[in-house]
């Protein structure tokens, strides 16, 4: 918890509300939020249990506009929400100095966005890739310090060439992304790794494919996923492209700036004064012993959705960068909605435990296997069964932006298009 000290640096800051709200009060401002200019549809959804049904609310709940967001969330992951979507019940759900968890963390939205806004941001995942993508971000450096360390890097000791990686980059590009690879490897194994490090790391993970000349790659899928390197040899073939030369450590500081362009000092003061407080857990969520009981005011987080996306495909490239194994990481993909319900309840009774008494929960799903799933509905008896009480569905609606356009998914269609944020609560 934030001391009285910090609390007078958080004053006035993400607060929304002089203090959080209440079920009523929530149920009230939603059902009369019209900020984008159109009135709520309130619906209800039936319970399977014999109890009343549980609200429904759709409307345009927050911008989706990215530049609204802080710099520090431009980090490219597969299946990620918008900080909007976090930053609307941190503001209605807590205070300064709470505690907001994500027990899906990701590429750390919800831990980032927390700590921004002054809360003390807890996160988890069970791919150890995700801690290296988020913890960097809660104590940044500066792009001096970065470019300095970056002077210091052997460039000219990169091993042995993986020439299976030459569909995807200029032999010289290639030397200088294994040259960076193995001098921070070494520096984690010595022990001589430090923030600066993990940033650079962070930031060479999320330059390592894409589709534009800001990338270390030829011109590939969007950078939240790599494809296979048979599949990038086609891609190459069909578009008549060879790997052109990129100047990695130029990219990397190019890269931070921008991460840095709207970090203001008072963000960088909030940033300081919560990341001591902070815990990243490299786990299942499903049991985090890490975690005290009663810890946490509101978590904010969204499950895989069963088979949809393939975090092991599309994260083995950023993986082999960082040493990591993909085959050791335990990730679990559910093909039968039953298993995906069962993995779910057991998230919510850890969940539960973790939970002060009328802490909150806002789990973000959507509509998938053509709409004929709904996994908004699919979670309120998960979250019965442990324990928790539903209060609401908010469904919030909006048109796509040109990085949902470009799969040649139409708004409000295929599932994940809407956001659908199941919010329940731990009983008092």
């Amino acid at each position: 918890m934030a001391t009285g000290a910090q609390r007078l640096l958080f004053d006035d800051v993400g607060a929304g509300h002089a203090r959080p709200l209440d079920t009523t009060a929530l149920l009230a401002e939603l059902e009369q939020f019209n900020e984008f200019g159109a009135a709520t549809r309130v619906d209800t959804v039936p319970r399977v249990d014999d109890r009343p049904g549980v609200p429904s609310f759709t409307n345009e709940f927050w911008t989706s506009k990215q530049r609204a967001a802080s710099s520090m969330h431009e980090i490219s992951y597969r299946a990620c929400f918008k900080p909007q979507l976090p930053r609307f019940f941190i503001e209605r759900l807590t205070t300064p100095g709470d505690v907001v968890y994500d027990p899906f963390m990701g590429r750390g939205t919800t831990p980032v966005e927390a700590a921004l806004l002054g809360r003390v941001p807890f996160g988890c995942d069970v791919n150890p890739l995700s801690a290296r993508l988020v913890a960097p971000r809660l104590t940044p450096p500066t792009a001096e310090a970065v470019a300095d360390r970056l002077a210091a890097v052997d460039w000219h000791n990169p091993g042995p060439l993986d020439e299976t990686l030459l569909v995807f980059y200029h032999p010289e590009t290639l030397r200088e992304i294994q040259a960076l690879r193995r001098w921070l490897l070494r520096r984690d194994a010595d022990g001589t790794a430090d923030a600066v490090d993990g940033w650079i790391r962070m930031v060479a993970v999320n330059r390592l494919t894409g589709h534009s000349p800001g990338f270390f790659s030829v011109y590939t899928l969007p950078p939240n996923q790599a494809v296979s390197a048979e599949a990038q040899r086609k891609i190459n073939q069909r578009r008549g492209q060879q790997p052109l030369r990129r100047l990695v450590p130029d990219l990397i500081v190019r890269k931070t700036k921008s991460l840095l362009s709207r970090l203001d000092p008072a963000a960088q003061a909030r940033l300081a004064a919560v990341a001591p407080n902070a815990r990243l857990v490299t786990a299942s969520c499903a049991a985090t012993p890490q975690l005290a009981d009663a810890s946490v005011q509101l978590a904010v987080t969204s499950p895989p959705f069963l088979d949809v996306v393939q975090y092991a495909q599309d994260n083995w490239l950023r993986c082999w960068f960082c040493g990591i194994d993909p085959k050791e990481v335990p990730i679990s993909m559910h093909r039968q909605l039953p298993d995906w319900q069962a993995s779910m309840t057991q998230v919510f009774a850890e969940l539960h435990r973790v939970l002060v008494p009328g802490g909150w929960i806002a789990f973000e799903v959507g509509e998938v296997r053509g709409g004929s799933i709904r996994l908004d509905e699919a979670t309120l008896p998960c979250g019965v069964a442990a324990g928790l009480e539903p209060v609401l569905i908010l469904i919030n609606e909006q048109h796509f932006t040109k990085t949902a356009n470009c799969w040649g998914i139409d708004n409000n269609r295929k599932g994940t298009n809407t956001n659908r944020v199941v919010v329940l609560r731990r009983p008092c």
